[in-house]
């Protein structure tokens, strides 16, 4: 079978510890629900586009939308796949340039942390594609708060062991690749919801396994170590439990 993840975005590695992080703002899938007009139209459909471990599938879900989950890499489709059995959901084995679905068949393709790990402009071309008349288009993330004192310190400690961290696409204001793509979106609305996550310090610990950058590769020595370096720091100067403040940030754009 084709391989269908690029090496550089393979979160197998990653993708149990996915259960670590906090889901979006309920508020601001609430008010996109609202905003898309998913009570104005019959049989309306969603595609979730990396879809992952389901955490945007299941809030869709949750609020009894009918749901098609698109996920590339085998390991976190299938942990996403069992936390949804038996909801109204199909998962799908494909990318977010090439979904395999059918063209004009959906209300609202949304975006949950996946949009900035391919090529915006051909997963824009994409969900125009997958769109009816009318639909929608939606990419949106949870941002740590880093004016937050807990997020203060860890940021620093991060830095004191990677002084030139940074924290690419994920944290772009998605408007200017939006306006580029104007031909196919238009009607640009943009959301951000507060909100505070109850968090242990060992599973706050565990969800910075979930991420992946090029500072710390936990599958080799170099990368271990240096993880452990910040981690081990982190146990001696943070509480070990905390509420940590995160933003919810949305776009959402309708189709031309």
């Amino acid at each position: 079978m084709k391989e269908l993840v690029e090496n550089h975005w393979n979160y197998t590695k990653h993708a149990k510890f996915y259960e670590y992080r906090p889901n979006y703002a309920p508020k601001a899938i609430d008010v996109l629900k609202e905003y898309v007009e998913v009570n104005k139209k019959e049989d309306f459909r969603v595609a979730d586009i990396g879809a992952g471990t389901g955490n945007l599938t299941i809030m869709l879900l949750e609020r009894g939308l009918s749901v098609v989950a698109v996920e590339p890499n085998d390991s976190m489709r299938e942990i996403g796949i069992e936390k949804t059995e038996g909801a109204a959901v199909e998962w799908i084995r494909a990318t977010g340039l090439e979904t395999t679905l059918k063209e004009n068949s959906f209300n609202w393709v949304t975006f949950g942390s996946s949009f900035n790990v391919m090529d915006r402009d051909g997963a824009l071309k994409e969900a125009n594609r997958l769109l009816k008349k009318d639909g929608y288009f939606s990419c949106m993330w949870n941002h740590r708060d880093l004016d937050d004192p807990i997020q203060k310190q860890a940021e620093n400690i991060i830095e004191n062991f990677v002084p030139n961290y940074e924290r690419g696409t994920r944290r772009e204001d998605q408007r200017e690749i939006i306006e580029k793509n104007r031909a196919l979106f238009d009607e640009i609305f943009y959301m951000e919801v507060d909100f505070y996550f109850n968090q242990t310090l060992e599973n706050y610990i565990l969800a910075w396994q979930s991420v992946k950058n090029k500072y710390w590769d936990l599958a080799t020595e170099e990368g271990q170590e240096l993880f452990e370096k910040i981690t081990n720091t982190m146990r001696q100067k943070m509480p070990e439990r905390f509420d940590i403040k995160y933003t919810t940030r949305c776009w959402t754009a309708k189709k031309v």
